[in-house]
Formats: structure tokens, C-alpha cells, sequence
């Protein structure tokens, strides 16, 4: 075998990095990183001037790749969901600090925060102030409570 297997792991390295750009990340860059050990190792066989250094050489770092970093930057690509404040608050509880009644709002204190409260059902009785509520749903800045 010659140095065209070199050009071929360069050439097809190159080929997977751009696959990966096309995607948009869509393989968590699995297929940039294992092409870009592709291409440096059909570099290193071109500059050795052997297809087998090529081959190990490539074959080597994508190893390397999928042992050693994958996992790490799976774990650093991840987006980890965190509730945002109206999310957040959806089901728990409150204790109200200012009365709630029909079509009068009032305030209710979930953990540090106090919320602009209403009732979610007009129908509902008045909630006095200390009493615990449950929030229904959230409408803008103000909270749905029964």
C-alpha cells in the first residue's frame, strides 16, 4: 500500500467534518472529532511516509477519543434544564401576606420571593392572609392560586 491510503483517511476526515458542520452538531460532534482523528493520522502517515503509521495513527486517536474525552464532553455539551422563576413555581406552595379575594388581588410568598396573586376560580372563597395556597398557573407576574 502506498500513501494513498494516507490521503484517503486525510480526504475522508475531512469528509466527516464537514458532514458533522452540515448537521449542525446533530451527532454531539462525534463525527468532527473521530474525522479530525482521521485526518491527523493519515497527516502523521504522510509525514512517515507509511500507511500502517497512518492507520495505527488514526485508529490510535479516535480510541483515545472515544475512552478518554467523549464522555467528558458529552457531559460539558449537555444542556441541563433548570426551571425558570414561572416554571419554577407551577404546583407549589405559598403562604398569602396580603388577602385574596374575587377579582381583588393580593400577595402570596413562595420561598423568598412574594408574588402578585390572584384567585384561579372567581368562585372561590376569599383567602386570608397566613393561609397556604397552591398555584395553579402563572399569568405574567401574577400567580393563579386555588
Amino acid at each position: 500500500m502506498g500513501n494513498w491510503l494516507n490521503w484517503v483517511l486525510v480526504i475522508g476526515g475531512f469528509v466527516c467534518v464537514i458532514i458533522e458542520l452540515a448537521l449542525g452538531a446533530l451527532t454531539g460532534f462525534d463525527l468532527a472529532l473521530v474525522g479530525a482523528s482521521l485526518a491527523a493520522g493519515g497527516a502523521v502517515g504522510l509525514l512517515f511516509g507509511s500507511a500502517n503509521v497512518g492507520l495505527l495513527s488514526a485508529a490510535g486517536l479516535a480510541l483515545v477519543y472515544l475512552a478518554l474525552f467523549r464522555r467528558w464532553l458529552k457531559a460539558k455539551l449537555t444542556v441541563k434544564e433548570h426551571a425558570s422563576n414561572a416554571d419554577a413555581v407551577m404546583g407549589k406552595s405559598g403562604v398569602v401576606t396580603k388577602r385574596i379575594a374575587a377579582r381583588e388581588p393580593g400577595m402570596v410568598k413562595l420561598g423568598d420571593e412574594v408574588w402578585r396573586a390572584e384567585l384561579a376560580n372567581v368562585e372561590d372563597p376569599a383567602r386570608e392572609t397566613g393561609a397556604i395556597v397552591t398555584v395553579q398557573s402563572v399569568e405574567g407576574v401574577t400567580l393563579k392560586v386555588r
